[in-house]
Order: structure tokens, then C-alpha cells, then sequence
């Protein structure tokens, strides 16, 4: 879904500026999540490592790939910032005794 290019089409109630970037932290938000679900052991430091090199990984590849997306300083900050909100927020949801 990151490589694929996606529609800039304005037609659309929902669609705004920047969305692009809100579907980054989305992802990244859900990614980290997950990630810290399945390796819930792993040290804050592991984790962020592996999902930043995952994220500088997806924006070189759009650049590489020419389907007409591009690497973007700002994606990359979107997708740290959805890890580290994927992060906390598992750790809260964990917390939280039912």
C-alpha cells in the first residue's frame, strides 16, 4: 500500500491536503501496534530501530520504484511519529485491567 502510487483525487468529501500524511501515521500508528503485540518483550531502542529502517526503507523504495510516488522528509516524520503512537498506545491499552 506504501509503494503503490497513489490517486490524488479531490472529488471526494473527505479528501484534504496533507491526507497522504495522516495515512502515513495511520499505517505506521498500526504497524507499531501490532509490532509491539507480537514482540511485546523487545526494548523501546529494538523497536524503534527496526520500525525507522522500515520506514527509510518504504520511502527509498517509492523514490526507486518510479510509480510516481516520491520520498518525502515529511512521510518519514509521519511514520515516526504513528510508531511511537502505536507504541504508547499498546503499552496503555495493556495496562488498562478489565
Amino acid at each position: 500500500m506504501l509503494l503503490r502510487p497513489g490517486v490524488e483525487n479531490m472529488e471526494y468529501s473527505f479528501m484534504f491536503d496533507g491526507i497522504d500524511k495522516v495515512l502515513h501515521l495511520a499505517i505506521f500508528g498500526m504497524l507499531g501496534f501490532c509490532f509491539v503485540a507480537a514482540f511485546p518483550k523487545v526494548r523501546f531502542l529494538y523497536f524503534f530501530q527496526i520500525m525507522l529502517s522500515y520506514s527509510i526503507l518504504t520511502e527509498i523504495l517509492q523514490d526507486e520504484m518510479g510509480w510516481g510516488r516520491s520520498m518525502e522528509a515529511l512521510d518519514l516524520v509521519a511514520d515516526t511519529i504513528g510508531v511511537i503512537l502505536g507504541y504508547f498506545l499498546f503499552k496503555k491499552v495493556k495496562s488498562i485491567n478489565f
